[in-house]
This record gives structure tokens, sequence and C-alpha cells, in this order.
């Protein structure tokens, strides 16, 4: 009988330290992050967790939107990230699909109101950048609205990006369906992918490395990219396009695991927007936080007349594709 109650003994002990050990493995297991964001966005990120006790403890891993917006609607709460950082639209669609993320648990006290379950990081504006030597050399006009990239005088000038693969693109393609109606855009769009040619681009980025390379005069991208070279000193401007300056938000969610939830996801996304946001809206100027002031003004900033949902981004993909 001694034996016995001394195996139970040995058992129970050994059960304990498993399940303590099983907790302490969960506590101290490092946070995954996957984020779509920008070099500059991430750097950010970084700096605002290892400055605040976090460094060592997480892993950020970088996407394309498109990438990452396949895994969220496909892997839902079955995926390895712990936290996301992605375009707005994409985290509404994944939570109507498949309710994969955490209530914040922290104040959001934004401008706009905004769903329970994520916070605004960034505001990514579009804006036509123009290559300031090369449009002198080639004795081009400066294009004032979206409407003139389709010009002829600019063919074999211009880089755009393809919304098939880049978000970049949809900033331009509301502009024209905001401002002339889906059948005038598609026209627009054909002078205009008839303008780029092979400068058709899958990044977001590669309109304004082009400009800066001097291999096209003429670019639609992110503003803040741009606005960035001409602070460097770089022979880079933009142009606000008379159609408006439309912008897409991306936001932070914590992927509810249940009981796997990693217990630091939710004070990691807290202090990536309480402590980054104000070095981010040096990049990313428009305010999105109450206290907050754009650090540059912006002109005739709109918001598209319909909610942005990955079924929307799939309508004008068509008409995209149908323009080409």
């Amino acid at each position: 009988m001694k034996k016995f109650k001394n195996i139970v003994v040995v058992c129970l002990l050994a059960f304990v330290t498993l399940v303590s050990g099983c907790q302490s493995n969960a506590e101290s297991a490092q946070v995954v992050i996957y984020s779509n964001a920008d070099e500059e966005a991430i750097e950010i990120m970084k700096k605002a967790l290892d400055s605040n006790g976090f460094e060592g403890e997480y892993i950020i891993q970088a996407f394309g939107t498109s990438e990452l917006g396949g895994k969220l609607l496909a892997e839902g709460n079955n995926i390895e990230a712990d936290v996301v950082t992605m375009s707005s639209f994409y985290l509404d669609s994944a939570q109507d699909t498949s309710t994969m993320f955490k209530d914040l648990e922290f104040d959001v006290n934004t401008l706009d109101e905004v769903p329970s379950y994520y916070a605004p990081i960034t505001a990514q504006e579009g804006a036509i950048i123009i290559n300031t030597e090369m449009m002198k050399e080639e004795g081009l006009t400066t294009p004032t609205s979206l409407k003139d990239l389709a010009k002829p005088e600019y063919k074999g000038y211009i880089s755009v990006t393809d919304i098939s693969s880049s978000s970049t693109a949809w900033l331009l393609i509301q502009g024209l369906i905001t401002e002339y109606g889906e059948e005038e855009a598609k026209e627009i769009l054909r002078g205009i992918y008839d303008n780029a040619g092979d400068h058709i681009e899958e990044s977001g980025s590669a309109p304004l490395k082009k400009a800066r390379a001097g291999e096209v005069a003429i670019g639609f991208g992110l503003r803040h990219q741009a606005v960035a070279d001409k602070e460097a000193g770089l022979p880079i401007d933009y142009v606000d396009p008379s159609e408006g300056t439309f912008y897409l938000t991306e936001g932070i969610s914590v992927v509810d695991k249940g009981e796997d939830t990693n217990p630091k996801a939710m004070e990691m996304a807290e202090c990536i927007i309480n402590e980054g946001r104000k070095d981010l809206l040096d990049f990313y100027p428009m305010a999105l936080y109450e206290g907050e002031e754009s650090s540059e003004d912006v002109s005739n900033v709109k918001k598209f007349k319909e909610h942005l949902t990955v079924d929307l981004l799939e309508q004008h993909q068509k008409l995209s594709e149908e323009s080409k």
C-alpha cells in the first residue's frame, strides 16, 4: 500500500511538472507577427517593441498584401501568426469569414469609428510621382489629374501598379471610378495601361523606384515614399490628383486562438499603437487618433463611397483586366 501511494505521489508530481512546463513554454514562446507593412513601418514597430521590454520576444515576418490576405482567408484561426498588421479591408473580410480576431483589450481613441478587433496603424495615400529632371529633359508637362495619365504625350513615360498584385493600384482606380463612373474609368485605364506598356508593376513601390532611377518620368504610387525622396534631395516630386487623394488604412489585430493565445500578443499590439504612432506619423502624415495632427497638408482627401472589402477589390480587379 505504501509503495502504491509513493507511485501516485510521483505521478502527480510529474503531471504538475509537465503542466507547469507547458504553461512556462506558452508564456515564453515568441510572438509571431505577420505584416504587409513597408520597411519603414516595420522598423518603427521593432523600435517600439524593443524599447519597451519586448526585445527578443517576437518574430516579424513580412508578406505582400495579396499573399498575406490569401493566408488570412484560407487559414483563419489556424494561421501561425499571433498578431497581424494588414490592410483593414482584409482584416474585415477575414473576421467576417472566420471570426478569427480577439476584441482589443486597450483603448483605441480613433477619429473615425473602427471595429473592436483592430486598431489602425497607418493610412497609405496615393499620388502622382514625377522625376523632375526627366520631365524637363523630355519637355513633358506636369499632369494634374489621374485622367491626364492617359494622354498620348506620356506614352512610354509612365509606370503604374497592377491591382491584381498590389493594393496601391486600387487608390488610382478608386479615384477614377469616383470621378468618372465605371465605364469612363475603364476607358481612361486603357489609355494609362497603353502608356505604361511594360511598366505595369507588381510592387506598390516599383513606380517610384523606376522614376527614381530615371526609367520613367511619371508614376502612380505611395505618397509618403515620394515625400521622403523629395526631402532627401532626390529629383522626385509628387502631385495630389484633382480627382482626390484616396487612402487605405492598415490595422493591427490579435489572432484568437482560445487557450493557446499567446498572452503577450495583446500587450505587443498595444505597445505598437501607444509607442509607435508618433514615429509612424512622421512617415504616414494622416492623423488617425484623437490628439494627433497631420504632419503634412494633404489636399482633397477622399474616402471611397462604398465600404472596402475583398469582394469589392475583386470587382475592381475584373474592371482593370477588362481595360488591358
